[in-house]
């Protein structure tokens, strides 16, 4: 009896701090991320192919069942461009309903890493890839506003200029109530009074007016089926997991809270199961929503509920008032996104960082604007990191030498990680012609890493041997040990004669 009141009080204290300790201000932060949701969700549906109604239901059923099952409090998940990007090919060649099943799929394929504990892999990004995915996500939300500023009237511009100055200059009135929520109020009150003939969110398609409801995806259920959904789902699974753990980095640092990668993994399974069967796409965290909500003062899972839950309220019940918004009141919501999001320090430190870590940084930005893909930036960012990382440690390695008082016996003192990188390092740091009757190889202060770094050893004890030398071999650590004596060969019998032919 003694443990349930044990673990009771942590369990409701976590259920406060996640749910009740920020109540006002997740419920006005999910108002607002719920209007900024809207039009994203038509455009990332537009993107994919699909009806609007595919992005408004995927948005609303993610956000609020990753509220409960999700691992970061505070951050926002929904229907994405990163993932609509991926879906275009398998809509055109095979329609939604293969979308549907796909997405299901993705869903069990995030919850696998979850349980994998593929999450923990996060701790190999390095912080100078996250700076460009985060500059590089910056940059693409601002240039998805250019469509909505270019050959408009100024009317427009007018009404953006306002909604910044509004966004900028109330927080130093009040921060009662956030700012975007009342730019996005008082821009759609303007226009309305007005009369103004401005693009609003109607005009971005036509919105649900009835609730989402279970459905089977529409396919055969046989293996020609899932010969045709499982590669998009892996990399729709794939994309998602790298831009949700993402994101949860960028949201832990701004609320200076911690996460659980791997809870949050399972989190987007479920969401992404649960959204296939009522007919939604498949989604992934949000960094520019995670941001505004952030902002504008959410910290707590009842912010992303609210999101979720407020988002259907307003497309389905209040559509009509919805549909009213202007499109110049969201662009400037989604500006102030763009500028709060890019780290502008980093391009202060450009000079001031090693020149390896702003070379992974602007390649990471570079390829993610230049092809539009979060995948592909962070990839090529994490190999250079990679790349970079071997050539130094690559370079650390030193042998230094030793001639005994008689001058027949020469100790080689090994220091530093021998691997891959650093093999042929330590071949060329022996001197294998010099006339000497027994060489003392101490490896005490080294460490062996592949089976790269064993071969390299093998090499220079046996062109030791041909030479007529006596080799000894001391101070291998007990990881080398285990792996020199699996792998290696030099004391093998007929080795020498091996290497001379």
């Amino acid at each position: 009896m003694s443990e349930p009141r044990n673990h009771q009080p942590v369990s409701l204290s976590h259920f406060r701090r996640d749910w009740l300790s920020n109540v006002r201000g997740d419920l006005l932060a999910g108002l607002v991320v719920a209007l900024a949701l809207i039009p994203e969700a038509i455009a990332f549906s537009i993107i994919a192919g699909v009806d609007p109604r595919v992005g408004l239901y995927a948005s609303f059923s993610i956000a609020v069942i990753i509220a409960f099952t999700g691992g970061r409090p505070g951050m926002i998940s929904a229907a994405t461009g990163a993932m609509a990007l991926v879906m275009v090919l398998l809509v055109k060649e095979h329609g939604l309903q293969y979308l549907l099943a796909a997405t299901v799929l993705t869903g069990v394929f995030q919850i696998l890493a979850g349980l994998l504990r593929l999450g923990a892999l996060m701790r190999f990004v390095s912080r100078s890839v996250i700076t460009g995915f985060v500059n590089a996500l910056a940059i693409l939300i601002f240039m998805a506003q250019l469509p909505e500023l270019t050959n408009v009237s100024w009317v427009v511009y007018a009404m953006t200029a306002a909604g910044l100055a509004i966004i900028y200059g109330l927080p130093r009135l009040t921060k009662a109530v956030p700012s975007p929520l009342v730019t996005i109020v008082v821009l759609t009150a303007v226009s309305l009074a007005l009369g103004l003939d401005i693009r609003t969110v109607g005009d971005m398609g036509e919105l649900p007016d009835s609730l989402p409801v279970f459905l089977l995806p529409d396919v055969p259920l046989n293996w020609a089926t899932l010969a045709i959904i499982t590669p998009y789902a892996l990399t729709l699974a794939v994309v998602g997991l790298l831009e949700s753990m993402m994101t949860a980095a960028i949201v832990d640092e701004l609320t200076d809270t911690p996460s659980n990668k791997n809870r949050e993994c399972v989190g987007q399974g479920v969401a992404n199961i649960a959204t296939g069967f009522i007919g939604g796409m498949a989604g992934c965290a949000m960094i520019g929503q995670s941001v505004i909500n952030v902002k504008s003062g959410g910290r707590g899972r009842l912010s992303t509920l609210v999101a979720g839950l407020f988002l259907l309220v307003l497309v389905v019940f209040l559509g009509d008032w919805v549909a009213k918004i202007p499109m110049a009141a969201l662009v400037a919501v989604m500006i102030m996104v763009s500028i709060g999001t890019f780290n502008w320090d980093s391009l202060r430190k450009l000079r001031e960082h090693p020149p390896s870590s702003s070379i992974v940084m602007v390649a990471t930005v570079a390829v993610t604007v230049g092809t539009h893909d979060l995948a592909q930036g962070v990839f090529v960012g994490v190999l250079l990191s990679g790349l970079f990382f071997a050539h130094k440690v690559g370079r650390v390695l030193r042998v230094d030498r030793q001639l005994s008082a008689d001058g027949r016996t020469r100790t080689y003192g090994v220091v530093g990680q021998v691997f891959f990188a650093s093999s042929e390092a330590l071949m060329g740091a022996f001197d294998f012609k010099e006339v000497i009757d027994r060489v003392v190889i101490d490896v005490s202060r080294a460490h062996f890493w592949d089976i790269t770094a064993v071969s390299a050893l093998d090499k220079v004890v046996l062109k030791f041997k041909r030479e007529g030398a006596q080799v000894e071999l001391v101070g291998l650590n007990e990881a080398s040990a285990t792996l020199v004596d699996r792998f290696a060969v030099h004391d093998k019998p007929g080795a020498v004669e091996q290497l001379m032919h």
